[in-house]
């Protein structure tokens, strides 16, 4: 009777643990940038909603365990936004694949199906299968089109309802007129742009000004040399208060040619009257991305991926709004930047190069192949290549600039290479920070993208610590799974024992 008792209780408190679960949810994240822990960009985006959002995601029931898993993960973190929200978010899942008519409905809304490979009967086929979501607002619309299976879930999902849920989105201004790149090299910046703020082009050379109307102002990679009257009108916008984003090129490659040319704007004069240097240098590094090469080897011709110092990869940030959650940032013929101004303006440096840099004259031969990079070549460390500028720029109303050295780090080469998450928010975040809207920063650059091997740990002296660490990682588990089955077993063995005995 006593047993049949503590049964019910079990089951009692099991059923009530069931319930409470459903009412408080809890999650207990160990990672080290909380990649399952909801930010407070999205609960303040959730808790800010007026009218109720209603989400409708697509998805086929029989999906491969791994892609199945990123159904679970998006149900669960709907869950999550439908408690935070007290209700504002509505959400249902259908499945497409079901019937002709669902399956018209998701086609019909802008999902797509994608083919996965599935193993059935010991072969690989073929399988249409529907990964998709949409997000709506009265008449406003977002669609994710296909959720990939990895992907940061919350960013898309919570800049899809920031887009849906903000009416009147305030203005910026994309300068041109110097030969700046177009709308498709600029489509990704605009793209990101486009959730918070409403991207405006402004032709610097057919305006009189300006308009105030805009908080901030991007100028990126200009080519063309400025007239006075230019600056005049960037010094009139700089002293009502105005924000500036410059990416300029001080320096540029012709790979062409295999040459490096100096790019001259006028600019880095202009910068210069406010205390900011840029040489016309390149910046080289020996924690670099690569260049395709050619290479005949006997008969055949490789291409083969060489370093390239000129294009370096930058991991070293300031603990600011703007490089808040980036790793690291990849340049293309980025140039050093010094501080000579006075104390009516402050400089903080945003991204330094590594500490094996250095820089190279700005007319310049790329010898990629032959070239060999030793340590004389890289005896500059630390060199800044971002930094913000702040104080009375122009006037005396306190204005901000965020420079970079690089001018094509977040374009889109050709209107088809697209840069990396990395660089595209590394510039929209400082818009984010001189338009004070910094709620999807964190959200923006959430997700580990690199995790490299710092460099201390690659050197000649640290081979035996290498050593240690993969050794410890492979044999570490093991040896814990030895010792567990070793003490799993002689509990077994002593309760066994125990029982064998008269007075059990």
């Amino acid at each position: 009777m006593k047993k049949y008792y503590n049964s019910l209780i079990l089951i009692g408190i099991l059923i009530l643990v069931n319930l409470l679960s459903y009412k408080f949810f809890y999650r207990l994240d160990m990672t080290s940038d909380h990649q399952f822990t909801l930010s407070n960009a999205t609960k303040n985006i959730l808790k800010s909603l007026d009218d109720p959002v209603t989400i409708t995601a697509y998805f086929s029931k029989k999906l491969p365990p791994d892609i199945q898993k990123t159904r679970e993960d998006f149900r669960d973190m709907l869950e999550e936004y439908a408690g935070i929200s007290g209700g504002m978010v509505e959400y249902r899942f259908v499945d497409p694949s079901s019937d002709k008519d669902k399956e018209q409905e998701a086609l019909q809304s802008g999902i797509r199906p994608v083919m996965i490979k599935v193993r059935e009967k010991d072969e690989i086929k073929q399988q249409k299968s529907f990964l998709g979501a949409t997000i709506s607002l009265d008449e406003r619309k977002e669609i994710i089109p296909f959720i990939k299976p990895g992907a940061p879930l919350e960013y898309e999902l919570s800049t899809a309802i920031k887009k849906v849920s903000i009416e009147n989105k305030p203005p910026v201004a994309i300068l041109s007129g110097h030969g700046e790149p177009g709308p498709d090299e600029l489509s990704q910046v605009e793209q990101s742009l486009s959730i918070l703020y409403n991207p405006e082009t402004v032709d610097l050379k057919n305006v009189n000004e300006i308009s105030p109307k805009y908080k901030v102002a991007l100028m990126i990679a200009p080519k063309d040399s400025f007239e006075n009257s230019d600056f005049q009108k960037l010094d009139n916008y700089l002293s009502t208060g105005g924000n500036l984003v410059l990416a300029i090129n001080s320096v540029d490659g012709d790979f062409q040619n295999s040459r490096g040319v100096i790019v001259n704007t006028g600019i880095e004069n202009w910068l210069q009257e406010k205390g900011l240097n840029i040489e016309h240098k390149f910046v080289v590094d020996f924690n670099c991305g690569t260049v395709s090469v050619q290479q005949k080897q006997g008969y055949f011709t490789m291409v083969n991926q060489v370093k390239f110092p000129f294009l370096p990869i930058i991991r070293n940030f300031a603990d600011h709004t703007i490089t808040k959650g980036i790793e690291e940032v990849i340049l293309k013929f980025a140039s050093p930047m010094e501080f000579r101004g006075d104390s009516s303006v402050q400089f903080i440096e945003l991204a330094t190069t590594s500490d094996r840099s250095g820089v190279v004259d700005g007319n310049t031969y790329f010898d990629v192949i032959n070239k060999k990079w030793t340590s004389a070549d890289f005896n500059r460390p630390n060199i800044p290549v971002a930094g913000i500028l702040e104080g009375k720029l122009a006037g005396d109303m306190d204005s901000k600039m965020v420079v970079y050295t690089d001018g094509d780090f977040a374009v889109t080469e050709g209107g088809r290479q697209k840069q990396s998450n990395n660089n595209i928010s590394f510039l929209v975040n400082a818009v984010d920070w001189l338009g004070d809207d910094t709620g999807l920063i964190e959200l923006r650059t959430k997700g580990v993208v690199s995790r490299p091997i710092k460099q201390k740990y690659l050197t000649e002296e640290a081979s035996g610590k290498r050593s240690f660490i993969k050794y410890l990682n492979f044999g570490l588990p093991i040896l814990l799974v030895i010792l567990i089955g070793i003490f799993l077993m002689q509990r077994r063995k002593a309760i066994r024992i125990k029982r064998m005995q008269e007075e059990y």
